[in-house]
């Protein structure tokens, strides 16, 4: 609301209320009463019905203050939590000032563990924003350095990454929330890929940095957050494969992250204001308004700090700076998630409740085990499988049924089969017997007859 806006409601507000201050009224209740009958065009507001004791709160206002008691202003709570009371405040300032470099999810676990706090009513980001907005003694506190802004000259030095949390979408009776991954290009602006999604989780980020990558090359440095994705093992994994840098921004400090957070600033000023959430039949909708939105508009729209270029027209005039993906294959291989296991001495692993079995010669061996998520539940699929950086097999899902028909090498009891082999192998040989005639014996058998 600009200050005209505001002053045309003082006027209107004066308007209703002079009669009385003339003298023209005898009851002033029986006339406000009178008034709220009807509906009143306000500015700004529009039509509407006020309560008569609004009128006289009005009245009050201008006896007080004068013209500026009519004028509408700013929450007279502003700089207060109205959630968070002085008591909670004192305690969470007291954490804070102690351990000034404790993150906000730990204390915010400790005030809860502690009872100090509902979690029930006070979320972790009334917190945070309570903390970013609390003013602590001089010397206490993070140190503050000094900032200074920046911009990568070509496209592909840089890229910064965040999640924006998006609008609620009903599904099946239940609303949930959404959640906008994006990377933006530090030199160009260019949004090189961003979705949305109903999680935040590793594998949503997972499948938005390959998609960005494989569309607008592999950037030398990644930047982001220390949000618990950004913070993982496999994300470092992924990185030192493909020769990318990762780095994380300070704690509490987001200045360093000031393009993505502006483009975000974009997204709800210019897409998301403008969306009718409660029309949104799926995710897939959202996706589609989304993208025509990027495409059309942010895309191609004139960027100030790019002397009057579209981030689209600035990354296609230095497309060739850019790294882009040759060896698709193993491009895919460094984005696979990677377990430690020890082989069962049956030969098998298991990998999130999922039986896989290997060769018998992998047992008792630690190994890597490396797959795509939809090869878990895929009988073709056959995870890969690493000793020391090198492959050393596969693991296939068990298929129990047809195991039940394979013949085994020592059929029935194993042990018997090996005692009976080891007698045979030890029984001395029997002679040979060869049924043989003799023609002498003959001969004396036939003398004996005669």
């Amino acid at each position: 609301m600009d200050e005209k806006t505001r002053q045309a409601i003082a006027l209107k507000r004066f308007s209703v209320i002079s009669p009385i201050i003339s003298g023209n009224v005898k009851n002033n209740t029986e006339y406000f009463q009178e008034l709220s009958k009807a509906p009143l065009d306000m500015p700004c507001y529009g039509m509407r019905i006020y309560h008569y004791k609004t009128f006289e709160s009005w009245l009050y206002d201008y006896y007080r203050y004068g013209l500026d008691g009519l004028t509408p202003g700013f929450r007279s709570d502003k700089g207060k939590s109205r959630k968070i009371t002085e008591e909670v405040g004192a305690s969470i300032k007291e954490f804070k000032t102690s351990n000034p470099k404790v993150p906000t999810t730990i204390l915010y676990e400790r005030l809860v563990s502690e009872k100090i706090i509902n979690p029930l009513e006070i979320s972790r980001p009334t917190v945070y924003r309570y903390i970013a907005d609390m003013v602590l003694p001089s010397g206490e506190g993070v140190d503050q350095e000094e900032s200074l802004r920046f911009s990568y000259q070509y496209p592909g030095e840089m890229w910064q990454g965040d999640v924006l949390y998006g609008p609620y979408i009903q599904v099946d009776k239940k609303k949930l929330q959404t959640y906008l991954h994006a990377f933006i290009d530090d030199a160009t602006r260019l949004i090189t890929f961003s979705r949305f999604f109903f999680e935040q989780n590793f594998e949503t980020l997972r499948i938005s940095l390959k998609e960005a990558m494989l569309k607008n090359g592999v950037p030398r440095l990644l930047y982001t957050d220390n949000g618990k994705i950004y913070r993982s093992q496999q994300l470092e994994y992924i990185c030192a494969g493909i020769g990318c840098t990762l780095l994380h921004s300070q704690p509490y400090v987001p200045r360093g992250r000031g393009k993505i957070e502006r483009y975000f600033g974009t997204v709800r000023m210019r897409f998301l204001s403008k969306l009718d959430s409660k029309s949104l039949s799926s995710i897939e909708a959202l996706n589609s308004a989304y993208e025509h939105w990027l495409e059309t508009d942010y895309q191609k729209k004139e960027h100030s700090a790019l002397f009057g270029k579209t981030p689209h027209q600035m990354f296609i005039d230095n497309i060739d700076k850019v790294k882009l993906v040759t060896d698709r294959k193993q491009f895919s291989e460094n984005f696979m998630l990677r377990v430690s296991r020890k082989v069962n001495h049956d030969a098998t692993i298991q990998i999130d409740n999922r039986l896989f079995e290997t060769d018998p010669s992998l047992s008792g061996k630690r190994l890597e085990v490396r797959y795509e998520p939809d090869w878990l539940d895929d009988m073709t699929k056959a995870l890969i499988l690493y000793e020391d950086g090198k492959q050393v097999g596969n693991a296939k899902k068990i298929r129990f049924f047809d195991n039940a028909h394979v013949k085994r090498k020592y059929p029935g009891n194993r042990r018997k089969f090996n005692q009976e082999h080891e007698q045979i192998l030890n029984t001395e040989p029997l002679e040979t017997q060869i049924n043989t005639i003799s023609f002498s014996a003959l001969t004396n058998e036939g003398e004996k007859n005669v």
